[in-house]
């Protein structure tokens, strides 16, 4: 049982090893067949316009739809069935944070009515629009979105993503024209990739050198009166190539000029949308420097009336507690003198606030201005008095 058990772990190991491997290869041909197309999309576009009949288009679009079909997972419908799902569904979640993005007009539009017609038109739309590269790096920083959409061993999830984003770069120097109606956004066939364009047999150096030797032997079989005109094709030949070899290198420099006028245009975009950004950061700084300047003027201010209030209000309170005071001493004297004791009252009032028109509501005694003149001239060490000695003195007793 024990052999069993381990045969059988051994057999799982097995088959997950060979399917990794065989992933891994899958994205690397894929990765390494989208280079190829992208180099030779670029090399057809310098000599005519790239449209919907370029054999090199069609077949970059069949490797793209491949790149992001690759490991795509099913939509789980409420019975539990998994049904097919195109890369549009990836594409409108994870694009939506482009900036001027074409997601909401692919949406609306009436003549492509399958999803996989709309992930074909999305994909002329960007190439036209020069923001193929910035879509697609987008939605890969979006791993989140990305694994919610991805099985593991997908294309857009390993290693060979990071690439997928700079291969699409070059494309923004050709100038695209594509017609987004017919039978080129028709959804109910998938895309095949030709793969016979990159293909190339590079014979060995043996095999090469046994060539010449059969080349050598066939010439020294013939006839020894050969002219020297037999040496004339491959010299021609030799000078074709090196044509087509100096044709190769200048079209490569204009594409790598024009990339270069792209590239320097951009980065001039950027550093304008920076310089502003700098410019409202700056005065952004400034309106939140002069804001907290204001609020601590304010705060300043309130705290002062805050301390003005208190003291208003302990100066009314030591008036109320004088008030009652006063008026406890009213009561122990006899009737006939509470009129002498309001006065006293009123004096001491008077002594312990300034002569203001305001205060003069707080007397309740004092009726005119002539009295309040002559009551501000008297003393109060004058008329207040103990209550004893009032009673004791010989004026209060009775005649």
């Amino acid at each position: 049982m024990a052999s069993l058990g381990l045969g059988g772990l051994n057999v799982s190991l097995r088959r997950k090893s060979v399917s990794s491997r065989n992933a891994a290869v899958e994205r690397r041909n894929l990765i390494t067949v989208c280079r190829f197309s992208v180099k030779t999309l670029i090399d057809r576009s310098c000599f005519e316009t790239v449209d919907d009949n370029s054999p090199e288009f069609n077949n970059f679009a069949a490797v793209l739809e491949q790149i992001l079909s690759h490991r795509l997972k099913g939509q789980i419908t409420w019975f539990g069935y998994e049904s097919p799902r195109s890369f549009w569904d990836y594409i409108r979640v994870a694009c939506r944070k482009v900036s001027h993005n074409c997601i909401c007009s692919i949406e609306n539009m009436e003549n492509v009515p399958s999803s996989r017609a709309k992930g074909r038109a999305w994909i002329r739309v960007a190439l036209m629009e020069k923001h193929l590269s910035e879509y697609i790096s987008t939605a890969l920083r979006d791993v989140k979105t990305t694994r919610r959409f991805y099985e593991d061993g997908a294309v857009v999830l390993g290693e060979e993503a990071n690439m997928l984003a700079g291969m699409l770069l070059g494309l923004n120097a050709i100038d695209f024209s594509f017609c987004l109606k017919g039978e080129r956004l028709d959804g109910s066939y998938p895309a095949v990739i030709d793969y016979t364009p990159y293909l190339k047999f590079i014979p060995s150096s043996d095999s090469i050198s046994s060539d010449e030797e059969e080349l050598r032997t066939l010439g020294s079989s013939s006839s020894e009166g050969s002219t020297p005109e037999n040496i004339g094709p491959p010299f021609i030949t030799d000078e074709n190539s090196w044509y087509n070899k100096c044709k190769r290198v200048e079209q490569k420099y204009r594409l790598a000029l024009e990339q270069k006028g792209y590239l320097e245009e951009l980065v001039q975009l950027r550093e304008n949308q920076l310089s502003e950004s700098v410019s409202q950061n700056k005065l952004m700084l400034q309106r939140i420097e002069d804001m907290d300047l204001a609020h601590k003027m304010e705060k300043e201010q309130l705290e002062y009336i805050i301390v003005e209030l208190q003291d208003q209000l302990k100066s009314f309170q030591s008036l109320d507690q004088l008030s009652a005071e006063v008026s406890l001493s009213q009561s122990s004297l006899d009737p006939g003198h509470s009129q002498d004791g309001k006065q006293d009252g009123m004096n001491l009032l008077n002594e312990g606030k300034e002569d203001t028109p305001s205060l003069l509501g707080l007397c309740g005694s004092l009726t005119s201005v002539a009295s309040y003149k002559s009551l501000t001239s008297l003393k109060s060490s004058e008329y207040l008095a103990s209550p004893t000695t009032e009673m004791t003195s010989p004026g209060l007793t009775p005649s």
